[in-house]
């Protein structure tokens, strides 16, 4: 019988008064681009893409990884523990007040290029780091974590990842039926337009099929697309009303902005990996080493455990908390923070990316989930280890 106490269990978690910089890195980024525009030093109108593209990735660098897991008897005492939880509820409510703070600014003040461009960096960055504060959310079985997760989708235009990620993603991940697994010898920008179309896609046709099974129209409002859809149009309807229509650019961009840096994450996450084709035609169930993981502890803090996406996978409810490392999963050679600069920059990418999908493989890329297009020059590059069998040939 289980008695250790709640302090105790909370006692295991290391990271435990870091996780409020979730929301807490949001408000300082946005205290600096507000306070750059107050004092006229525009450069700091930019903190966003500072941030997420130098100071975290510098950060993550200097202060290291947290390898460490709660005890598996603590994990249930720490799902229950309100304060993780809290976390992320004031993580959406924070993030809505400066998305409406900044509309503000940009529909009624006479803002210089740079200002203007510096906000919609700055808001495009928070909006897609907030997509992952939704992720965490959207795969909680609770109504008020449902509905905040919509909300946090809404500023970016989002809303489908909902719907997609977890009955289409989760079914379908590391392999070539998955919109959101990159694979080997893909670009990252030819990942983002096929991600972005097959995702929306993908959901859809997700929510279209539950509709039809409960006797309902696509129309319904109960289709949850829809839904998430509405509420970013009410959203940006109301801001427009308020602000004037000229805010339609910046909230078109902000929001391009945002799902980029999304998947710009969802592309290193699965990199090149590939679930093993059974013989009845399904593959093998999600595996620890069907993820890239990373134990950094800034980018970690500011992405609740997401890169802790073994376990994630594992156990889709479980809460950031609770996700342990596994010594098995592959591990990614920095956070996703700087995962993403080097995304952008696909040779950069491939030099430091394929040569560890080769040695995940041992060698044999035939395992793994590569680029039609270049699957032959990849194996001509990388070329199978020999077998018995064609060594005695």
């Amino acid at each position: 019988m289980n008695t250790m106490t709640m302090a105790e269990a909370r006692a295991h978690d290391r990271k435990r008064w870091l996780w409020p910089m979730g929301f807490g890195i949001i408000i300082i980024v946005a205290a600096l681009a507000l306070t750059g525009w107050l004092t006229g030093q525009t450069w700091l109108i930019f903190a966003g893409p500072i941030v997420v593209y130098g100071v975290v990735p510098v950060l993550d660098l200097l202060i290291g990884k947290d390898s460490t897991n709660p005890p598996e008897r603590v994990l249930d005492i720490l799902e229950d523990d309100p304060f993780y939880r809290y976390s992320t509820y004031i993580y959406v409510v924070v993030q809505l007040i400066l998305f409406v703070a900044v509309c503000a600014i940009i529909g009624t003040q006479d803002l210089t290029f740079w200002q203007w461009l510096g906000f919609v960096s700055t808001i495009g960055m928070l909006s897609g780091v907030s997509i992952n504060t939704a992720h965490e959310l959207g795969h909680k079985n609770t109504a008020i974590e449902s509905w905040l997760a919509k909300i946090a989708l809404a500023p970016v235009a989002y809303g489908h990842f909902y719907t997609e990620h977890n009955r289409g993603h989760h079914k379908n991940v590391a392999t070539p039926h998955d919109p959101a697994s990159a694979r080997m010898g893909e670009p990252f920008w030819r990942f983002l337009v096929r991600t972005a179309g097959g995702s929306a896609r993908s959901a859809l046709d997700i929510e279209k099929t539950r509709m039809a099974r409960k006797n309902r129209s696509f129309w319904s409002v109960h289709n949850e697309v829809l839904q998430s859809w509405g509420m970013t149009v009410v959203l940006w309807g109301a801001l427009m009303l308020a602000f004037g229509i000229e805010l339609l650019p910046f909230l078109v961009l902000q929001a391009l902005i945002g799902a980029s840096l999304l998947e710009a994450v969802n592309y290193a996450e699965h990199y090149g990996l590939l679930r093993k084709k059974l013989d009845n035609g399904r593959y093998e169930r999600c595996q620890p080493e069907h993820s890239w993981n990373n134990d950094h502890i800034v980018t970690n803090i500011f992405l609740f455990h997401l890169q802790r996406h073994s376990d994630h996978h594992a156990h889709p409810t479980r809460r950031y908390q609770s996700l342990r490392h596994f010594d098995e999963a592959p591990q990614l050679p920095t956070g996703y923070a700087g995962m993403i600069v080097l995304a952008y920059f696909p040779p950069l990418w491939y030099r430091v990316m394929d040569k560890r999908v080769v040695a995940h493989y041992d060698g044999d890329l035939r395992r793994a989930n590569l680029q039609p297009g270049k699957r032959e020059r990849l194996l001509a590059k990388y070329p199978p280890p020999a077998t018995s069998a064609d060594a005695s040939a």
